[in-house]
């Protein structure tokens, strides 16, 4: 059973990194869309800085889980 469990260990993170990655690059995109129409007021300010900090925060949950992959791949 461990010979089943440990690759299907790594693809479940494989796969839920390439989710976070493509979750940050839909994310990326508006933000690179908000920049372009930036306005100035405080409501486009507030925007853009919580997509900022979502592209963070999938960005790095993505690499996580990803090199968890590799490292339990290592193992």
């Amino acid at each position: 059973m461990p010979g089943v469990i440990r690759p299907l260990h790594i693809l479940w993170n494989e796969l839920i990194g390439f989710f976070f990655a493509v979750f940050a690059l839909a994310i990326l995109a508006s933000f690179a869309k908000g920049v372009y129409d930036f306005k100035g007021d405080q409501s486009s300010l507030f925007r853009l800085i919580l997509m900022g900090v979502a592209f963070l925060v999938m960005a790095a949950y993505g690499l996580q889980s990803y090199f968890k992959a590799r490292k339990i791949g290592k193992s």
